[in-house]
């Protein structure tokens, strides 16, 4: 589900779950598993239909920063309750600066999250561009119309493949062999800034005499160790990674509107800006008081960037809150009434199951789950809109309140729970391999001293 979608995997489980206990009940009845099976395949055909049905809204504005804020809070809501009014914002500003001519393009990994130690969420912002939390290794800090060179090399004087032996008899010949490697070093360094270039980005070391002639030539030097990290620095500013050290050619050059160092929370960084149209890839930079909460946030934007990612491809939404599943399995239960034969146990056992959605988040927020649940059968015979208020712990409409989930990502994740549950049913026999061989020898051993 994570793989395929990115989101409703706490759904995913949970259903699972419950399925596998009902199937249990079931065979504590007498039922045999294939029967189970086929009255769950039968259930899970009938499911993709009766989502449709209950189509609540559909995206049709995904430009429109307040369209996709109002689709994606419950997403971030699900996750980190109270600050969806602090995330959301962001997350969206972030998936419209990223989305590409063709929406259906999207790619989630254009969006970067860069977690920063101290302030609070209220502090996040979304930078077009790349955070490199690393400081400059130059003197030079700000650097405006940038010219960027992305190395995959040491910047240092080329090393020689094969061992050999160099013999000095006086102290000129040091000198000048010493004076041979830095003009060598310093005409590298003078080609690179005569090409236009004004910014070095390298994935390894930077050599003393190196930073010496980098800073002479007004050049600045920024360290990327992760080899990840520095192909997505490449893809940011549009330059190819080069593996050898020299002067690249024009096609080989990135561009950025500015390469500034910055501190943030007493940690130095290093932020590439690019304000261009072509420009696909942008961070959201969260700040937070403990490691913990912001590795929560972080997987609350990735759900929710998922989430973005499936609406351009179905904008289709239905109700929220447990709404969908006191629907889906009041439908099955009364299908399951007009089907003859042992299916309909099956499939009755399949509709029971969606109750276990509706029950954790009523119990989970503290409320009677037995009172909710017979509200909420009660209001949605009349009009299937009404879900859990956790808050005040009532029936709410929720298309109403703007408590959405996608149709795509609720089916794809009822499916792929079904299918493992399946997989479980028709293991009808399990084979244990045992180590081969004679008798232990150490049991013999033991036995004889006896």
């Amino acid at each position: 589900q994570e793989e395929e979608v990115g989101d409703a995997t706490n759904l995913c489980i949970a259903f699972a779950g419950e399925l596998l206990t009902q199937a249990e009940a079931l065979i504590k009845m007498g039922l045999h598993p294939s029967d189970i099976v086929k009255g769950y395949e039968e259930a899970l055909e009938k499911l993709k239909g009766y989502l449709e049905e209950i189509v609540c809204h559909t995206a049709v504005n995904v430009r429109e920063k307040d369209e996709i804020t109002k689709l994606l809070t419950p997403v971030i809501a699900s996750k980190q309750y109270g600050v969806e009014d602090v995330l959301t914002p962001l997350v969206a500003e972030a998936c419209l600066l990223t989305t590409p001519a063709k929406a259906s393009n999207f790619n989630v990994e254009n969006i970067r999250v860069s977690k920063l130690l101290g302030g609070g969420l209220h502090n996040s912002q979304v930078v077009k561009g790349m955070i490199i939390q690393r400081k400059c290794e130059s003197q030079l800090l700000h650097v405006k119309d940038a010219k960027i060179a992305v190395f995959n090399c040491p910047v240092e004087n080329p090393q020689a493949e094969t061992k050999g032996k160099v013999i000095i008899n006086t102290a000129e010949e040091l000198e000048n062999f010493s004076r041979s490697e830095e003009e060598l070093l310093e005409s590298i360094i003078k080609d690179i800034a005569d090409s236009g270039v004004n910014v070095l980005i390298c994935g390894g070391s930077i050599s003393d005499l190196a930073l010496h002639f980098i800073d002479r030539y007004k050049l600045l030097a920024v360290k990327v160790m992760s080899k990840h990290e520095l192909r997505r620095v490449a893809k940011s500013v549009g330059a190819l990674t080069m593996t050898r050290l020299g002067a690249p050619t024009p096609e080989e050059m990135g561009a950025a509107d500015e390469v500034t160092q910055t501190e943030i929370s007493s940690q130095k960084l290093t932020i590439i800006r690019r304000d261009s149209t072509d420009n696909k890839l942008c961070t959201l930079l969260l700040r937070g008081s403990t490691m913990n909460m912001l590795d929560d946030a972080e997987r609350a934007v990735d759900d929710a960037v998922n989430v973005m990612k499936s609406l351009l491809q179905d904008g289709r939404f239905v109700p929220g809150a447990g709404a969908t599943e006191i629907l889906l399995s009041s439908k099955l239960q009364s299908y399951a009434s007009t089907i003859p034969g042992l299916s309909q146990y099956s499939i009755n056992k399949f509709g029971e199951a969606f109750e276990v959605i509706p029950r954790t988040l009523a119990e989970n927020s503290g409320n009677n789950p037995t009172q909710l649940m017979s509200q909420l059968y009660a209001q949605n015979s009349e009009k299937p809109v009404y879900g859990i208020d956790i808050d005040e712990g009532t029936v709410i409409d929720v298309v109403h309140s703007g408590i959405m989930d996608h149709l795509n990502t609720k089916y794809q994740s009822l499916r792929l729970a079904t299918d493992a549950v399946l997989t479980v049913l028709r293991v009808d026999q399990m084979i244990m391999s045992k180590p081969a061989g004679g008798p232990n020898p150490t049991a013999a051993q033991r036995h004889a001293a006896d």
